[in-house]
């Protein structure tokens, strides 16, 4: 008995420990991610599960009343209750750094703030050039969006290769760049802000920021004004996951700790992966190569491959050259061209904007589709980028038989 008992035992030690492994690997999320967007991507466009799969995403939960208003579809949950924690658990990391850890003098906070703006100034005017004055003009915020679950997603699969100082730059720079987004929708993109709840929540943001100020400890506390927060963002046609965000930089850092570890698994790997399948759920058109003739399709997709990493790295250079920034320690300036390259990942913000950019379907199909290509582009390039900038390891013998590791020199080198 006590024999088949270990037998047992040794068969689910087996089993579980490969798994548990590549869930502690911090390249699983990147792997889980890539493998939902093309098993979606497939879904979406094989006959037999196409209707079934992208129907499923737009079902009408339920009926909302004439007093309360909630995400009534599994996408509209998906994207405005569950990515609010995604943003909650980021933003707490960034808060830590910009208090007590890398971020936490001025010049390097700034740093990500203005590649950020980078970011968004130089895709914008990269659309612009190929579409002013025509009936396209409109799209010109389509490639001024990254996507913080996906650049972080494959910026994970580098794993230990990418010093920590690069990981928190790059989700501070996608947090500014999503809040930037949002903002661009509400002011040009929305026609129908209600402003009742928008002030009432720039009031409950107030009760926050006092919250903080008078150092008050009960988490329960930020939890309930924050979900009140989520409502009124929501109903004031303001994208309602900016709320994570603000939770997170007013609760003290003493709640953060059990906050982030309760997070941790479920937003990294439920969250997360259904992120991934309900925001690429979509029919790629029949004739994919009349996609990329359009002005439409140049303006999107240089933006994205081109303008992001360019104005990222354009506008970090000249922070730090002229002092108004300074780089994260142990890092260079190829290594934030290579952040900026990922930067160009704009998948979920950026279809969000297609949407609202273009009245005719046609137009946002071709939209939606140079978003991906450029999104599948921008992590290639990005992640091949960084991959060769690490430097070579190797074993090198010394007295008394022992070894030790010594880098091997390379071309990486700050610029």
């Amino acid at each position: 008995m006590t024999k088949q008992f270990h037998k047992i035992k040794n068969v689910h030690h087996h089993f579980l420990t490969p798994i548990r492994a590549f869930l502690q690997d911090s390249r699983a999320v990147g792997v889980i991610l890539i493998f939902c967007t093309a098993l979606s991507l497939f879904l979406a466009n094989t006959a037999s599960t196409q209707a079934s799969y992208t129907n499923f995403f737009q079902i009408k939960l339920f009926i909302n009343s004439g007093k309360l208003n909630f995400p009534d579809t599994p996408l509209s949950w998906i994207n405005d209750i569950f990515m609010t924690l995604f943003f909650l658990l980021v933003a707490m990391e960034i808060k830590r750094e910009l208090t007590i850890g890398e971020l936490a003098s001025i010049k390097k906070s700034l740093l990500p703030v203005l590649a950020a703006v980078g970011g968004m100034v130089c895709p914008a005017l990269i659309f612009s050039i190929f579409n002013v004055e025509t009936q396209f003009e409109h799209g010109w915020g389509i490639p001024m969006a990254t996507d913080i679950a996906f650049s972080l997603g494959v910026l994970s699969l580098l794993g230990k290769r990418i010093p920590i100082q690069l990981k928190i730059f790059l989700a501070a720079l996608a947090i500014i760049d999503d809040l930037g987004a949002i903002i661009t929708i509400a002011i040009f993109y929305t026609n129908n802000i209600q402003f009742y709840y928008l002030i009432c929540s720039f009031g409950t943001t107030g009760i926050l920021i006092l919250l903080s100020f008078y150092k008050i400890k009960n988490p329960l506390l930020y939890i309930i004004p924050g979900i009140i927060l989520w409502y009124c963002l929501f109903n004031s046609g303001v994208h309602p996951t900016i709320s994570g965000v603000i939770v997170a930089f007013t609760m003290p850092l003493t709640n953060l700790e059990k906050l982030e570890k309760i997070l941790h698994f479920p937003v990294n790997f439920l969250i997360m992966p259904l992120f991934a399948l309900a925001n690429t759920a979509i029919i790629l058109p029949h004739e994919v190569g009349n996609t990329f003739t359009s002005s439409i399709s140049l303006g999107v997709m240089l933006g994205l491959i081109v303008g992001k990493p360019v104005g990222i790295f354009l506008f970090s250079f000249f922070a730090t050259k002229m002092g108004i920034a300074s780089l994260p320690s142990g890092t260079n300036y190829k290594q934030i061209f290579g952040i900026g390259m990922l930067g160009g990942i704009g998948f979920t913000m950026s279809i969000f904007t297609s949407t609202l950019a273009y009245d005719i379907e046609s137009l946002q199909i071709v939209s939606k589709v140079c978003v991906i290509c450029s999104s599948i582009v921008s992590s290639l390039i990005g992640f091949v980028f960084l991959k060769n900038l690490h430097p070579v390891m190797e074993i090198t013998p010394v007295k008394k038989k022992s070894a030790r590791f010594i880098p091997i020199p390379s071309t990486d080198l700050a610029m």
